[in-house]
């Protein structure tokens, strides 16, 4: 989704964020998705020059939900330690805490994009499974019933929307 970074619109992003990751059953990622998200659109609300466009991409592919705002300043981000009396300067920190991995890279010769990682495992470290209905094998009419597809044992199976990377789009 494409978007100015401004606050009214990261509060926004953060809800379509979290209802993404409702629709993929991978609500044990909403707090720190959200958290993410939110710290990498105030970088760019505060420190991207020349405007505050930027877009934000979700992927799920396997076991990971990479999360990522694209702007348009090429300076690359640094994670500093902030005085443990400063009122920021914490956000790529936070980012890192919550997160499986994080980077930046450029993106052209205009532009970056900065992205965290989170394991899309739940509890039980297994991929959510996704339920796709597959004909039942009997004399007479076709049938057809629900059954349990595991990502990680089946990963070929294209009947399994979780292999192929998602994207939102919101205008404005």
């Amino acid at each position: 989704m494409e978007l100015q970074a401004l606050p009214s619109r990261i509060g926004q992003v953060r809800r379509i964020v979290s209802a993404q990751l409702r629709y993929w059953h991978l609500d044990a990622l909403i707090d720190r998705a959200a958290l993410g998200v939110t710290e990498l659109l105030t970088n760019v609300h505060l420190h991207a020059q020349p405007d505050k466009t930027c877009t934000v991409e979700l992927e799920l592919l396997l076991d990971r939900l990479t999360v990522s705002v694209r702007d348009h300043d090429p300076t690359l981000p640094v994670m500093e330690v902030a005085d443990r009396l400063a009122t920021g300067g914490r956000g790529l920190a936070l980012v890192a805490a919550v997160s499986e991995s994080w980077g930046a890279r450029p993106d052209g010769d205009t532009g970056k994009v900065v992205w965290f990682t989170l394991p899309a495992l739940d509890v039980a470290g297994a991929l959510p499974t996704v339920p796709v209905r597959a004909p039942v094998p009997e004399k007479g009419p076709r049938r057809f019933a629900e059954i349990e597809v595991d990502p990680v044992a089946d990963p070929l199976d294209v009947r399994t929307p979780a292999h192929a990377p998602a994207r939102s789009a919101v205008v404005g």
